[in-house]
């Protein structure tokens, strides 16, 4: 066997392979033990065929065909072994030429990381403000989920409640069409569609109208992007919505535990801050990430960006509740290929290859290690909340070794995160000298 390595480009080693004639002779004795146990020849028992009469019974293509694959594996091992070559997954094969038989093969190679100075980086915290706007707009919502809503003989204006016999369609395919619709107004609503609320202000009980709107072209779903909906919509009631008082008594019926106004915008205002406060530090967290990624150096082959774009497909399917027979019905009604839709996922798996690889290297350089009790404390969080009969069945689930591998990959990953975050909040080294000069004027 002749191996020669064309190149090495993108973390990936192309291989030429041209097999001896002894090697393709042992070759085609596998093929023939192979194929003879799979057909039944006229004449013979099933295996006893002598190889000739195999062979001219299948044809001698099918049977170095058959050589062919069983020998490419073999030939792998042994040009990774000859060229010290590691490879990371298997690779693509080409046959490049039957006599002599040559191959062609793809080697994806382990990825490389150069880590810049991350130890340099600094990232400030963004300030959390919760606005008296914020407050009192969550206090309206609050009053609005409390609202009654009572008939009444006026034209239809914004924030009422209707009833409605809805008929659509768009060309000759019907949209939405239903009796008995309850729809509350709302300007600058885009449901089901932008402009339809401003379509029923003005209207009155008992009355027909009919109008028609179009979709954006930018539109999410690609199968209305830029189409026009006919609506015929009446109006059977119109109902006026009541807000209650802001007083104490709503305060009470929200919850039990308030006692005045004061006590609930204290605590929407609390929970204001705790939501905005998570998510300020997700941010901050990616962002410190973000740059870390920034300054580094990350190669590796494409089969790493292809197999996290399977992922994320099989987590949108997931999230559709589809199977493979629901992606093809989806990829119809959206007029995309497979191939589009891998595309547009491209981006978000770059960006997830890199931070994985990354947040690797950081871990070996900064020694984090994982220890038997990180994994039985972080299964203990994960289950002490749940019902008795989900905790064992998911105790369970976690002693199998790839998911307890699967835990302490999370682990490795957080505490990795806790030493980046450490970092990243640090005074700088100016900041530093600044403070002992500081501390030595004082003395």
């Amino acid at each position: 066997m002749k191996v020669t390595v064309d190149k090495i480009e993108n973390r990936q080693a192309y291989l030429t392979i041209e097999m001896e004639q002894a090697e393709v002779d042992e070759g085609l004795k596998q093929a023939y033990s192979h194929l003879v146990q799979k057909y039944n020849i006229p004449g013979f028992r099933k295996g006893k065929a002598p190889r000739p009469i195999l062979e001219q019974y299948l044809g001698k293509q099918a049977f170095m065909e058959e050589a062919v694959e069983h020998m490419a594996p073999d030939a792998f091992e042994k040009a990774c072994k000859e060229k010290d070559i590691h490879a990371i997954a298997r690779p693509h094969i080409e046959l490049g030429k039957m006599e002599p038989v040559i191959y062609k093969m793809t080697v994806p190679l382990e990825p490389v990381v150069k880590l810049g100075d991350y130890k340099s980086v600094r990232v400030a915290m963004e300030p959390i403000e919760i606005k008296d706007e914020d407050v009192e707009k969550t206090i309206e919502q609050i009053r609005k989920q409390h609202a009654v809503f009572d008939s009444i003989d006026r034209q239809v204006n914004s924030h009422d409640m209707l009833l409605l016999d809805i008929d659509s369609h768009i060309g000759e395919q019907q949209y939405i069409n239903q009796k008995d619709a309850e729809y509350e107004v709302e300007k600058g609503s885009e449901f089901p569609m932008k402009g339809f609320a401003e379509e029923l202000i003005g209207l009155k009980k008992g009355e027909t109208k009919e109008f028609k709107l179009s979709f954006p072209a930018d539109y999410g779903r690609a199968e209305l992007a830029g189409k026009e909906a006919a609506f015929k919509v009446t109006v059977k009631d119109v109902k006026e919505q009541k807000l209650p008082e802001l007083n104490d008594e709503l305060a009470v019926k929200v919850n039990p535990e308030f006692k005045t106004v004061a006590d609930m915008r204290a605590k929407v205002t609390e929970s204001l801050k705790n939501n905005g406060e998570n998510i300020a530090k997700k941010n901050y967290q990616q962002k410190v990430i973000d740059e870390v990624v920034k300054i580094s150096e990350v190669e590796y082959p494409v089969i790493m960006e292809e197999e996290e774009i399977d992922n994320l497909v099989g987590q949108q399917m997931q999230r559709w509740q589809m199977d493979e027979k629901g992606l093809d019905e989806y990829l119809a009604s959206i007029k995309k290929t497979a191939a589009e839709l891998r595309e547009e996922f491209r981006p978000l798996a770059i960006r997830s290859v890199k931070q994985s690889l990354v947040m690797t290297e950081v871990a070996r350089g900064e020694d984090v290690k994982v220890e038997k009790e990180d994994i039985q404390t972080e299964i203990e969080s994960m289950t002490k909340d749940l019902p008795s009969d989900r905790k064992q069945q998911l105790l369970g689930l976690l002693t199998v070794p790839q998911n307890q591998m699967n835990v302490a990959s999370s682990v490795a990953t957080r505490k990795t995160l806790e030493k980046l975050l450490e970092i990243a909040q640090s005074p700088t080294e100016t900041n530093v000298k600044t403070d002992a000069e500081a501390k030595k004027a004082q003395a």
